[in-house]
């Protein structure tokens, strides 16, 4: 988003909407539930990122962790399903109709975030 300059993502907000409505949480009145959609869609974000890591660093307890080029897409793509799947299970998007550009500005983010997370724990091992 800092390099393109682009706005973030409505699907994170849609999932939030989405599922919140399914568990019957009501997200607010009308003035304030997109705030709180998109509020609730960055936590789930979050969450998937701590998830995803919290259980990477459980499955490395008794032994040594991947190396880091290995390790880091591991962990990428596990947070890209993460993040991902429940959005494609809701119908809100369908990978298969994807563009390059989408693809590309999907998968740099979550392999960023799976290189650091690597890293960081192979750092504090």
């Amino acid at each position: 988003m800092l390099v393109r300059g682009r706005s973030s993502s409505g699907l994170p907000a849609q999932v939030a909407e989405r599922l919140a409505g399914a568990a019957g949480v009501p997200l607010g009145g009308e003035g304030t539930r997109d705030n709180l959609a998109q509020a609730a869609g960055a936590l789930l974000g979050y969450a998937t990122g701590v998830v995803t890591g919290t259980v990477y660093g459980l499955l490395h307890r008794r032994r040594p962790p991947l190396p880091v080029l290995v390790g880091g897409p591991l962990l990428g793509a596990a947070a890209m399903a993460g993040s991902d799947a429940p959005a494609v299970a809701l119908r809100l998007t369908d990978p298969a109709s994807w563009d390059v550009m989408s693809w590309v500005s999907d998968i740099v983010p979550h392999l960023a975030y799976g290189l650091t997370t690597a890293a960081v724990y192979q750092a504090l091992g």
